[in-house]
């Protein structure tokens, strides 16, 4: 028996030797949570001798823990996904009796339902925690024997589980700046007031659309808005109600393209549709062209509810045209659709002085 407990200290310093070494080389090369956690559950498996080592995050809005990732040697295993209610947790019961271990948990927490399904006799675990002291999970060794921990186990577990909460919080900083940079790229190329993309967006899409023309030896199909008699709409009846009005065309313009084509808000009242040819036999694309010019015309007409007042509209003046794209570019093919535009607001125009 001497001799055995003569071991334990000579064990202890090279692993912790060990442990150090593996460290300066695990945290520069760890890019995700999961390429920290592995080497260090091994560590810790290591350390305290238990067949199970794993780290989980806690849900206190839920009230549920999870095991995120877990390392199993011997006949107990702790399960990666495993959910369990936080209030039946050893965690929790050592949290709030302030314990990291015990070799006797159906003494200490027998009331604890998944330790019993886990055949969990010797638990050590550590809060992970972010600086401001919000509990993020728990880093945990466990086993189906009774195992007394060497003195240093408890002291490796605080230390990995500190470098996991710094990696964690890290982690969540940069998922919150990506979303944030993500948010600012789509507030940059989308309209404020009717969500649709705007200038910017239409003209890299458009660009992009005619680069793929010219490989496919297809057309190229852009289409001019412009609402007639917008500015009398906001001088008669305000400009909420002005607002209103762009919206709601907005939503049936929308509705009245297909799928692949982008609509976006380029103005005041101005609006740019572009996408890819409707009907590539030959000839038959300036009629497609004028079928979906007609339609677009129709869905702008109708009655509105601005505010609480009605509005009868005659619809936008509407120019379609499609274009090939061989020496072709972005302002050139806004341009003709703009003229065809105009051509048929001056058409309309006559017609009314008529």
């Amino acid at each position: 028996m001497p001799a055995r407990t003569d071991r334990h200290p000579r064990r202890e310093a090279l692993t912790l030797d060990s442990i150090l070494s593996q460290l300066s080389a695990t945290l520069p090369a760890a890019k995700t949570i999961e390429q920290l956690t592995r080497p260090l559950l091994e560590m810790l498996g290591e350390v305290t001798g238990l067949e199970s080592t794993y780290l989980t995050s806690v849900d206190l809005v839920e009230n549920v823990q999870h095991v995120r990732f877990a390392r199993n040697t011997g006949s107990m295993t702790i399960p990666e996904g495993l959910s369990v209610p936080w209030a039946d947790t050893l965690c929790k019961r050592a949290l709030d009796a302030g314990r990291m271990v015990t070799d006797d948990v159906p003494g200490c927490w027998g009331d604890s339902g998944a330790a019993r399904q886990l055949g969990i006799q010797t638990y050590v675990s550590a809060p992970v925690r972010a600086e401001d002291g919000e509990l993020l999970g728990t880093l945990c060794a466990a086993s189906a024997d009774r195992q007394p921990l060497p003195p240093a186990a408890q002291s490796v577990l605080q230390l990995f589980s500190s470098i996991v909460a710094n990696f964690v919080e890290r982690e969540a900083l940069l998922a919150r700046l990506s979303a944030a940079n993500e948010r600012l790229a789509a507030y940059a190329l989308t309209d404020a007031l009717t969500g649709l993309p705007n200038r910017r967006a239409l003209l890299d899409e458009l660009q992009r659309l005619l680069a793929r023309a010219v490989r496919e030896r297809s057309k190229v199909l852009v289409g001019c808005i412009d609402l007639d008699g917008f500015k009398a709409i906001n001088d008669r009846y305000g400009h909420q109600a002005g607002d209103i009005f762009l919206q709601e065309v907005s939503r049936r313009l929308a509705s009245s393209l297909r799928v692949m084509d982008m609509l976006s808000r380029i103005g005041g009242d101005e609006f740019v549709f572009v996408g890819p040819e409707l009907a590539p036999e030959a000839g038959e694309a300036e009629r497609a062209a004028r079928l979906l010019q007609a339609r677009v015309t129709a869905a702008t007409a109708g009655h509105y509810v601005l505010g609480g007042q009605a509005l009868a509209y005659d619809g936008a003046s509407v120019g379609v045209v499609s274009l090939d794209p061989i020496g072709l570019s972005t302002e050139s093919a806004l341009k003709q659709a703009d003229m065809r535009m105009y051509e048929v607001k001056r058409q309309r125009k006559r017609a009314v002085a008529h």
